[in-house]
């Protein structure tokens, strides 16, 4: 890839612009509401302040962990050298941000939001599952996820002298691990705790 450092600044700057403009529109800032009514304007500016610079660090763990932490565990598993599944990784991160973009473009043109991805499995294990891990596991998965897994697999391929299946099984595992780490996540009261922080509460 030519300019590559050019390339990997162009798409963390993108990264870095969407997140913050999801968060100045209000995407994820619902549970600040209740910080502006119990609270006042100035307590509630401060929290939308700290929410800011919660989703720049969080944009930056993100970015660097599907492109420098994945590229890690793909190069400890597979032997290719770290620069190559670099490239290979700055790839999926675009991926990822374009699909967070045209979600987001959705969500400008009707107004609304919703708790899962419309490109996802999400919506369609909301119907079938009543219990919220598995919608949000359901959620992680969509297709812009096979599309990176097809990219990962085909990449992988070329590298190394792996069998097929077993790489297209150890790519899925990672995916699949991903997926239910984040639902987990997903389960903790973390609207609660940031409420209770910004109100000066203790967390129980």
């Amino acid at each position: 890839m030519r300019d590559f450092k050019k390339r990997v600044w162009m798409v963390g700057l993108f990264g870095l612009l969407l997140f913050v403009t999801q968060e100045l529109w209000g995407m994820n800032t619902q549970h600040l509401t209740s910080v502006y009514a119990f609270s006042g304007n100035d307590p509630y500016t401060l929290a939308r302040l700290v929410s800011l610079v919660g989703i720049i660090l969080w944009a930056v763990l993100y970015m660097a962990f599907h492109f420098l932490g994945i590229a890690f565990i793909l190069n400890r598993i597979t032997g290719i050298d770290l620069p190559k599944l670099a490239v290979l990784q700055l790839y999926v991160v675009g991926i990822l941000l374009i699909e967070k973009a045209l979600l987001f473009i959705i969500f400008l043109m009707t107004g609304a939001t919703t708790p899962v991805s419309l490109f996802s499995f999400g919506p369609l294990a909301a119907t079938v599952f009543d219990h919220p891990f598995l919608v949000f596991f359901f959620n992680q998965l969509s297709i812009f996820t096979a599309l990176i897994i097809a990219l990962q697999v085909r990449f992988i391929r070329a590298f190394t002298d792996m069998n097929p299946r077993m790489i297209l099984l150890i790519i899925i595992g990672i995916h699949i691990g991903m997926a239910l780490i984040t639902s987990a996540a997903g389960l903790l009261p973390l609207e609660e705790w940031y409420g209770r922080f910004v109100e000066g509460g203790a967390v129980k």
